[in-house]
């Protein structure tokens, strides 16, 4: 008899959206998270009496989902709040011009005219364009694709479209930023607002798909901005839980999951932890194919060798870092129009981005990487005590094993493994560069907390040598072929047995979407 309709493995989003959803529908659900922290990439600390985000902070992905759409009366009777502003997102080029993207349409292409004659005419163009194709690619970047309802929607797409016009939407959607923006924005200042954020999606601007990512970035912080918690982003982890709680669901802390029971048959019987076993009709495994074919399913003989061929060649990607300052007064942007921003990046583009790409894939310290500066206090004051702000900083772009240091400064730090002394350096040198646009950044921190790649991968076992994407996000290792080309969709070889998490499509964002895809599968 089965104890459980479903255990899920890990509370991360995508299982945390799973569980509520099942809950909901009157199924037995149980979370075993192996830390002691519910919420995967989700978490929060006080750090002088300030609500810090120690990993992710905004989720444009999450409220534009199906799963936040069937979420939000219970995400909302909970107390969720999310706070934006007009201003997402912006890029400051090191000559200090900058471009901003508002959630203000006609507000952007009058600026972007500004900034160069017909970018703003011709970011229209590009956006509307994302819009207009937006059924088509929002139905494979969120939807099941290897089934027959999917067929059928291609050939009636191919049908409808043309075959010639869909091979050439087909080039226009593959297109690199290299390639593509150049040919539609002239000015650097559009360029370079759009080329870092195809990093927060795992590219790099050399990426086949990443202009159309890029335009699919822009057009939905247009709509929606970035959305942020309010009161801290664990808030809305203790909302999943309440929700899943209410329904009868459970949830245990501190339950490492050291195998994944399989019966003669190939079917799934539950699951082995550090202190229990849990029997249960389904499972969900949120995480990454090397630990779902390696330690979790090591001891089963249903595992084709392809599968398992597969899995022990599964890619990850760059290393993250985060920097969390707590500052004892606002900072000081050389132009106070940047006070209000969510996420600024300081990047001079496109050669920028690939080359601190380039750089960190050959683990070497970026010369010049790219600094996301999010500025959560701004957009959601109760966070801090008064008078007291935070600065949210993340190095999108950092050597896994770092070697060397392309600008030479740190090279004798480099000895293949991120040390406390190398992080604490590299995090100064990021400091000091941006003391050039907030002239009170040193003066004004009063904490400082830095998280390394190492450091991410033992906050959590997915995030791989500090990959915080599940894994590489590029066209071979994604849509179709993700987890792995010899799987089909959340599915395994063991029945009953499913896989959820970034490493599965629709990949990473902290959407909630292979949770939600397996939550309808399993209702």
């Amino acid at each position: 008899m089965h104890t459980y309709h479903t255990i899920l493995i890990g509370g991360g989003i995508n299982n945390l959206v799973c569980a509520s959803l099942l809950a909901k529908a009157g199924k037995k659900v149980l979370i075993l998270e192996r830390s002691e922290f519910l919420g995967g990439c989700i978490r929060s600390e006080e750090i002088e009496g300030c609500v810090v985000d120690t990993l992710s902070t905004a989720y444009p992905l999450f409220v534009t989902s199906p799963a936040y759409g069937e979420l939000k009366t219970d995400l909302d009777a909970e107390g969720i709040e999310f706070c934006v502003t007009e201003t997402p997102t912006g890029t400051i080029l090191s000559n200090k011009n900058y471009a901003l993207i508002k959630t203000d349409r006609e507000k952007n292409r009058t600026d972007y005219n500004a900034l160069n004659t017909g970018d703003g005419d011709r970011f229209r163009e590009q956006i509307s364009f994302i819009e207009q194709n937006a059924d088509f690619l929002f139905s494979f970047l969120g939807k099941e694709l290897v089934t027959f309802s999917m067929a059928k929607y291609v050939a009636k797409y191919v049908w409808k479209t043309g075959i010639k016009d869909t091979f050439d939407k087909a080039g226009v959607f593959v297109s690199n930023v290299r390639n593509d923006l150049p040919k539609h924005f002239y000015g650097n200042e559009l360029q370079a607002v759009l080329a870092p954020w195809v990093l927060h999606t795992g590219l790099s601007p050399d990426s086949p798909f990443s202009a159309t990512m890029a335009k699919i970035v822009a057009f939905t912080i247009e709509l929606v901005g970035l959305p942020m918690v309010k009161g801290g982003s664990y808030k809305i982890v203790e909302a999943f839980k309440n929700i899943i709680e209410k329904k009868g669901g459970e949830i245990k802390l501190g339950q490492d999951v050291e195998e994944i029971l399989v019966d003669a048959k190939g079917v799934v019987l539950g699951v082995k932890t550090n202190a229990n076993t849990f029997r249960a009709k389904n499972v969900v495994a949120s995480v990454t194919p090397t630990q779902l074919y390696g330690r979790l399913l090591k001891t089963s003989n249903k595992i084709p060798k392809k599968v398992t061929k597969d899995a022990g060649n599964y890619k990850y990607g760059m290393g993250n870092m985060q920097i969390h300052l707590v500052m004892n007064e606002a900072p000081k942007w050389y132009d106070e129009n940047l006070s209000k921003v969510t996420y600024v990046h300081l990047s001079d583009g496109i050669d920028d981005v690939s080359r601190a790409c380039t750089q960190a894939k050959n683990q070497e310290l970026p010369e010049k990487g790219t600094i996301a500066i999010g500025q959560p206090t701004a957009t959601d004051p109760s966070r801090a005590k008064e008078g007291k702000h935070v600065l949210w900083i993340q190095l999108p772009e950092c050597p896994n094993f770092p070697k060397a240091d392309a600008s030479k400064e740190l090279s004798y730090l480099c000895k293949g493994e991120w040390t406390e002394e190398l992080r604490e350096a590299y995090a100064d040198k990021i400091i000091n560069r941006m003391g050039d646009y907030i002239s009170n950044i040193k003066s004004a921190t009063i904490a400082r907390k830095v998280i390394s790649p190492k450091d991410l991968s033992q906050l959590n076992i997915n995030l791989v040598n500090g990959d915080p994407y599940g894994g590489l996000c590029e066209i071979e290792q994604f849509l179709v072929f993700r987890p792995l080309k010899s799987t089909k969709n959340h599915t395994t070889p063991i029945k009953n047995l499913y896989h959820s998490g970034a490493s599965t499509h629709p990949g990473p964002g902290l959407g909630g979407g292979s949770g939600f895809l397996i939550a309808q599968h399993l209702k």
